[in-house]
C-alpha cells in the first residue's frame, strides 16, 4: 500500500492550486496525442516545446510574485477539512490545545509543511499535517517513578517524553519513535525502552570497554571504543529490534567486523586488492582496485575497469598498463601530455646553447683576422 507523506499532500494540493491546468486530465491527454504525433514525424517537436514553454514559463512568472505567506494561506484553506476536522465536543478545531488562545495554521520548514499555534514562539506546539489521523496525537502513555510518560508529534515525527519541561528541567529526556514502529499502537513499555537508551549490551572480552546499542540518524547501530582508539567504531544493525535484544556473542562479531573492515569512509583512501607494481615507462604505482561495479585498475588519475574475462589474481601488469593507457587515450587526461612537456624543456635548452657556439665561433673568427 502507498501511504501519502506530508510533503505528497503539500505538493499536490499546490499544484492543484497553482498549476491545475498541468495536472489536470485534458492536458495530459491532449500532450499525449501530441507525443504521438511527433513519433509518428507528423508534427514538429520544437513547436510543441515552444508552445508548451511559453504558457508555462507565463504561468511560473505569475506564481513567482506571491508571498510564501499567500501561498500558504491558499494552502491552509484548500487543506482545512483534513488538518481542521470537527471536534467531538463541537470546539473551534482550529484552536491550539495547548495555549488556548492560539490559531492553528499550516507553516512550513526546511523538512517540510507542518501544523504550528500562531503564538510561536511562546506557544511552540506543534504536530504533522497528517495530525491525529496518523496516530500521531499527544497522549498520556502512563506513569514511571513519578513521571508522566507521554506520546507527543512533532516536526520531525513522534516522539515519546519523560515529564514536563520546567525551569530547572528544561529539556525532559526525550527519545523519537523508531522507522516501522506505529505510533497508534505504541505502549508504555515501549516507551520506557526507547527512553532508556542507550542500552549497554556488554563489556568487550579483550579490552573489557562497554558495547552499547542505540538509534541514530542512520539508523540503528552499536557502538564500541578501544581505549588506544582516537574514535569509536560503529556498526549497522538491520533490525531496530537488534537494538534491544541482540546478545553479546553476535555484537562482539559486528563491532570486530566493521573494525577489520572499515570501508569506504569519508576522506578514506581504499586499499588495493593487487598490487602490480610499477608503470615500466612512465613510472608510479599500478593497483588492482575493488570498486562499486567491480574490480578496475588505477594509475595515476586513471581509472581502467578490467574486462570479464579479467580478474584481479589473473591480470598481469602488462594487460594492466595496456588497459590504462587505453583509457588514458579515450579520457585525455594527464598522461598524454607528459611527452610535449619534455621536448618543449629540450627545445629551450638547445635554443639557448646554440648562440654560445655562435658567439665562439666569432670570437675565434676575429683572433684569427688580427
Amino acid at each position: 500500500r502507498l501511504f501519502p507523506e506530508d510533503k505528497g499532500r503539500i505538493v499536490t494540493i499546490f499544484l492543484l492550486n497553482f498549476f491545475r491546468k498541468y495536472v489536470g486530465y485534458e492536458f495530459t491527454a491532449n500532450l499525449e496525442e501530441e507525443l504521438d504525433e511527433i513519433s509518428a514525424g507528423d508534427l514538429n517537436y520544437k513547436e510543441v516545446l515552444a508552445r508548451f514553454w511559453r504558457d508555462f514559463s507565463a504561468a511560473i512568472g505569475e506564481t513567482s510574485e506571491l508571498r510564501i505567506s499567500e501561498v500558504l494561506d491558499r494552502l491552509d484553506e484548500a487543506l482545512a477539512p483534513q488538518l481542521y476536522p470537527p471536534r467531538e465536543d463541537g470546539s473551534d478545531p482550529r484552536a491550539c490545545p495547548v495555549c488556548g488562545s492560539g490559531s492553528l495554521h499550516l507553516k512550513t520548514s526546511r523538512t517540510g509543511g507542518f501544523v504550528g499555534c500562531s503564538n510561536y514562539p511562546e506557544c511552540r506546539y506543534t504536530r504533522p499535517i497528517g495530525g491525529e489521523e496518523q496516530g500521531g496525537g499527544d497522549r498520556v502513555l502512563g506513569e514511571d517513578n513519578g513521571d508522566e510518560i507521554s506520546l507527543r508529534s512533532g516536526r520531525f515525527g513522534p516522539y515519546v517524553q519523560r515529564g514536563e519541561a520546567t525551569e530547572e528541567n528544561k529539556k525532559p529526556p526525550r527519545a523519537s519513535l523508531p522507522k516501522g514502529w506505529d505510533a497508534a499502537t505504541l505502549d508504555l513499555e515501549r516507551a520506557l525502552m526507547l527512553l532508556s537508551l542507550p542500552r549497554e549490551v556488554g563489556k568487550h572480552p579483550e579490552d573489557g570497554q562497554p558495547i552499547s546499542a542505540n538509534f541514530g540518524r542512520f539508523g540503528p547501530y552499536l557502538m564500541h571504543q578501544k581505549p588506544d582508539e582516537a574514535k569509536p567504531v560503529y556498526a549497522n544493525l538491520k533490525d531496530p529490534n537488534d537494538v534491544f535484544e541482540i546478545g553479546m556473542n553476535r555484537a562482539v562479531e559486528l563491532v570486530d567486523h566493521k573494525r577489520a573492515n572499515p570501508g569506504r569512509g569519508r576522506g578514506s583512501a581504499a586499499k588495493p586488492v593487487r598490487e602490480l607494481g610499477e608503470h615500466p615507462e612512465k613510472g608510479g604505482a599500478l593497483n588492482v582496485m575493488e570498486g562499486r561495479y567491480g574490480p578496475y585498475v588505477k594509475w595515476e588519475k586513471v581509472n581502467a575497469t578490467l574486462p570479464k574475462e579479467m580478474t584481479p589474481e589473473s591480470i598481469t601488469i602488462e594487460q594492466a598498463v595496456a588497459l590504462v593507457e587505453e583509457k588514458a587515450a579515450k579520457g585525455g587526461k594527464k598522461t598524454a601530455k607528459k611527452a610535449p612537456a619534455k621536448k618543449t624543456t629540450a627545445k629551450k635548452t638547445a635554443a639557448k646553447k646554440a648562440p654560445a657556439k655562435k658567439a665562439a665561433t666569432k670570437t675565434a673568427s676575429g683572433e684569427t683576422d688580427a
